[in-house]
């Protein structure tokens, strides 16, 4: 199954800590750095909507990538 199957299976059933790691993975796997914080961006709001573990590790990210403050 692709990234992109997977992705709207996850939204389809509302799995926000699924969307979490695949939006993760799919930042992992972008080639330009404005999709990957596209990526990372829609990660780290699911990842903050659900107190997830990996929150501030995102956020770290951003703040590397200059979109996090």
């Amino acid at each position: 199954m692709t990234l992109e199957t997977r992705l709207l299976a996850a939204h389809d059933k509302n799995d926000t800590s699924s969307l979490v790691d695949l939006y993760t993975e799919a930042a992992n796997a972008a080639s330009h750095q404005d999709a990957s914080a596209f990526y990372l961006t829609q990660a780290y709001i699911y990842a903050l909507d659900l107190g997830h573990r990996n929150s501030e590790h995102l956020r770290n990210r951003l703040v590397k990538l200059g979109r996090e403050e």
